[in-house]
């Protein structure tokens, strides 16, 4: 997808993958900070969907049902891959993936610099064209090796955790930035009103726990969870279910004639998630770590049912080290720790605290702001790209 403004001035790639809603909404935010920086070109670039649409479709089908059958082997296939090496048998094999639509795509648009939010580096492999500026943002709070490569010029990452992790990998200071992850610009200005309240059919004298069954409605045990809330009157609950349709539809018929059913609001695929998060006194989710940006951006303490063994696990386990989520194996520990919480002020108060200390600091801008603003510092000189 290419977005062109009247007068060019520069050009950026952004490789980006459609395994989770994370990696896409952090492309986006990344293509909206750099056409509000000014006249420049953006390239959105989906490669493997663009490369191989068969293996794409294949391995989204099973990251997406490896959360209801075959959570431990993707668990297990991520950790066995975790330490790997750019330059390994399996690594190369990785970032070999679309080399050739890159090679067309970089000759054909002659970006000035490519930013990955998905480490699919065939851009690295192709050392002819490997002078072009690269960028990573690390969309997660846990590093994979897949990560690193030694021809990325700038790594964004979330913590300063990660940043130490890379510097141990040997990776050099000044080419890693802790800028928190990109968000859409909404989440920087937006507050509770009464307005936002109508909107979404929720009432102010309750405390509001925000259910969100991801991008594609799969984390179990929804309406189970819904009924152990709608147990207490305080209680009101916004269940985000994504895609899923079907989700959307089977709780709406199963709740049709509960005693509580004006105290759950169903909504499907949210563009403006950041307001239901405001409004939110505590967020029950899958960990991706877009989703988890978010919730620290709006100060939102975050309750984790049963993450999938890998990188959301992982995601999982940093934020309840910092005191920011809590992890549960079963819905009578998720709910009680819940309403212990939001039925508490100063303990809410006090995670708020916690969840505020991991918001990246130095900047008055957004962290997609951030990035573009040091990309186009860096990269403002026209490239020259080599014919094959």
């Amino acid at each position: 997808m290419l977005i062109q403004s009247p007068d060019r001035k520069s050009k950026l790639l952004i490789v980006y993958a459609s395994y989770g809603e994370g990696h896409i909404q952090a492309a986006k935010a990344l293509r909206d900070a750099y056409l509000e920086f000014g006249n420049h070109q953006v390239v959105m670039y989906d490669l493997m969907a663009e490369s191989h649409p068969w293996l794409n479709e294949m391995t989204k089908r099973f990251y997406q049902k490896s959360y209801t059958h075959l959570p431990f082997l993707y668990g297990w296939m991520y950790g066995i891959t975790k330490p790997m090496k750019h330059d390994s048998l399996l690594g190369s094999w990785l970032h070999s993936f679309g080399r050739q639509k890159v090679k067309q795509l970089l000759l054909q648009e002659k970006p000035n610099a490519v930013i990955y939010t998905f480490p699919f580096y065939a851009l690295q492999s192709l050392k002819k064209l490997s002078s072009i500026p690269s960028y990573a943002v690390i969309t997660d709070f846990d590093l994979h090796r897949r990560w690193v490569h030694p021809s990325i010029d700038r790594y964004y990452v979330a913590t300063k955790d990660l940043r130490h992790e890379l510097q141990q990998l040997g990776i050099r200071s000044n080419a890693i930035k802790v800028s928190g992850l990109p968000l859409k610009k909404d989440f920087q200005s937006i507050k509770r009103s009464p307005e936002l309240y109508e909107r979404y059919r929720l009432q102010s004298n309750r405390a509001t726990v925000l259910i969100m069954a991801g991008a594609q409605g799969v984390m179990p045990n929804i309406i189970q969870m819904c009924e152990q809330l709608l147990l207490h009157p305080d209680i009101q609950i916004a269940l985000v279910c994504g895609h899923n349709i079907p989700l959307k539809q089977l709780v709406e018929e199963r709740f049709h004639s509960h005693p509580s059913s004006h105290r759950l609001i169903t909504f499907g695929y949210m563009n403006r998630i950041h307001e239901l998060m405001t409004l939110a006194d505590g967020l029950v989710t899958k960990p991706g770590g877009l989703t988890l940006a978010e919730a620290i951006a709006s100060e939102l303490p975050t309750f984790i049912y049963r993450p999938v063994p890998g990188q959301e696990k992982q995601n999982a386990l940093y934020l309840q080290s910092k005191g920011a989520a809590f992890i549960a194996k079963d819905i009578d520990a998720l709910v009680e720790e819940l309403l212990q919480l939001v039925n508490d002020p100063l303990q809410l108060l006090n995670s708020r605290m916690r969840i505020r200390s991991l918001q990246a600091k130095g900047s008055s801008h957004s962290a997609a702001e951030t990035i573009i603003m040091d990309i186009v510092t860096k990269s403002n000189v026209p490239n020259k790209v080599s014919v094959f």
